[in-house]
């Protein structure tokens, strides 16, 4: 088993899937893998989750998923239809991202899951190594608003693409993210609207509720249907995972790796272990910065996904409690906080993601779907938020509109047109390391493609830098800082 390397009692434990256990983990400052007794990767592997050093409320951890190791607290890009629109596999990678997030509704809708799963699932459709995450289609549905019909049994909706009509339920949308084939997938939910009063909150909250319990309950029976390649022998597989990490393992103890300087055989380019510090708080520049994975092994170690619960309830504490206890008592190894960022005040939204992560196992993975900027999600990291998404860096970069240590920079203002400084002086991305502030304001101005390109690399830069960041601080026994006025070096 891969258990908690620190000495003495009170370890925080590792877990597979299976009921939550309700035990707080003892703060510590360092933690590292390790494998005692059996030396072998358990048998059915989905997620393991180690916290490794806590502050106030905030953890630093390692998510071991069947496809790679997310370092935690993690920002997920947003790469809706399989992609992070105008960026390449190689670049994201480069840029240091662990895991992308898919969106089920679109990928069903186009190419289909059929399509997705014959070519391997998304790992293989994509050509992406790393760990995925997928949703479950539910916020998008329920944003068709007059498209759509919600019963007991499901939503009935039309396409935004063609006015074709489909159905979701729980069972087809666990149905669809096995067939997507990412390493964690979500419960069909019902999102709530905002505003709402409390017996339609407490309506669309239990309705969540029991669509989690046929969500888990299709997932247990089909979890084994998962595309992920040719199955070769398990003890095979297993091999190969084991001593992946036992190298790993190795390289930390002798000192010739950090814990961040994690790679898997034949998947991380050595120069970047010989040429990355720890600690390092930039994106890291070319080659791709590594991220231990494991591809070739999971195909074949009857490795499956992770199902993670969602938390609803709309505003109200008292129902998001409700919501939060009867998702822990169904059991999941994961739990995320749904329906926020709907258009309330965002006071509110911390509100509520403060009083509903009381209730959530501190030994598992803590996700806040679909927030928010980056003072916003060093803050929520700072809370005990172990895994965010967000489409604003991608989104907002389209639109001209940049994050940087400054403050923002909304580069499609005539005042740019003549400024040769970089766009954040502080900032080591190849965009601000190369381009100046009127080149970008001319490429945007001129409605040029490689407008979206460099500014969606910037902000990605900057979210993933600010996470590092607050990845450091936790290890330090420092607090997590706001992202502004923080410098990130340049790139060698």
């Amino acid at each position: 088993m891969l258990r908690n390397c620190n000495s003495g009692h009170g370890r925080t434990p590792r877990h597979e899937v299976g009921p939550p256990r309700q035990t707080t983990p003892r703060p510590h400052r360092r933690g590292r893998l390790c494998l005692r007794g059996s030396s072998t990767i358990p048998e059915h592997m989905s997620i393991q989750f180690e916290v490794e050093a806590t502050h106030g409320g905030a953890r630093l951890g390692k998510l071991i998923t069947p496809h790679a190791v997310v370092e935690t607290p993690v920002f997920m890009p947003v790469g809706t239809l399989g992609s992070v629109k105008g960026v390449p596999q190689d670049l994201l990678e480069e840029l240091g991202v662990q895991i992308l997030l898919g969106n089920t509704y679109h990928l069903y809708l186009r190419p289909g899951v059929e399509t997705v799963r014959r070519l391997g699932g998304l790992h293989g459709f994509m050509a992406w190594d790393r760990a995925i995450l997928t949703d479950s289609g539910g916020f998008q549905v329920f944003s068709l608003n007059e498209l759509r019909k919600v019963t007991e049994e499901g939503v009935t909706f039309r396409s935004h693409l063609d006015g074709s009509s489909h159905f979701f339920s729980p069972e087809s949308s666990m149905e669809a993210q096995i067939g997507l084939g990412a390493d964690i997938i979500m419960a069909f939910d019902e999102c709530t609207e905002f505003p709402a009063d409390r017996e339609r909150m407490r309506t669309s909250m239990e309705m969540t509720a029991r669509w989690a319990e046929r969500s888990k309950r299709y997932f247990e029976e089909h979890k084994n249907e998962v595309p992920w390649g040719s199955r070769r022998s398990l003890r095979s597989a297993q091999g190969e995972l084991t001593a992946v990490v036992g190298r790993q393992e190795e390289q930390i103890s002798s000192g010739i790796a950090s814990p961040n300087d994690e790679s898997a055989e034949g998947h991380a380019d050595k120069s970047v272990r010989a040429t990355r510090k720890s600690g390092e708080l930039r994106s890291p520049g070319r080659p791709g910065a590594a991220v231990p994975t494991w591809a070739r092994a999971t195909q074949a170690a009857g490795h499956t996904q992770s199902l993670f619960g969602i938390v609803q309830g709309g505003m109200d504490l008292g129902l998001r409690k409700e919501s939060a206890l009867r998702t822990v008592e169904i059991g999941f190894p994961g739990y995320a906080i749904g329906g926020l960022s709907v258009g309330e005040p965002r006071e509110v939204t911390r509100e509520v993601v403060e009083a509903t992560l009381e209730h959530l196992p501190a030994d598992q993975p803590r996700y806040l779907m679909g927030v928010g900027t980056p003072e916003e999600i060093a803050t929520y990291a700072g809370m005990g938020v172990d895994m965010m998404d967000c489409v604003l860096p991608t989104r907002a970069a389209r639109h001209g509109l940049l994050f940087t240590s400054e403050g923002k920079v909304s580069i499609k203002q005539a005042r740019y047109a003549n400024d040769a400084g970089p766009l954040d002086p502080a900032c080591g991305c190849r965009v601000c390391q190369r381009y100046s502030r009127a080149y970008l304001r001319h490429l945007y101005a001129a409605n040029e493609v490689l407008a979206q390109v460099l500014n969606t690399v910037h902000n990605l830069s900057f979210y993933l830098d600010t996470m590092r960041r607050v990845r450091h601080s936790i290890r330090l026994g420092e607090g997590t800082r706001s992202p502004y006025g923080v410098s990130s070096q340049p790139k060698p």
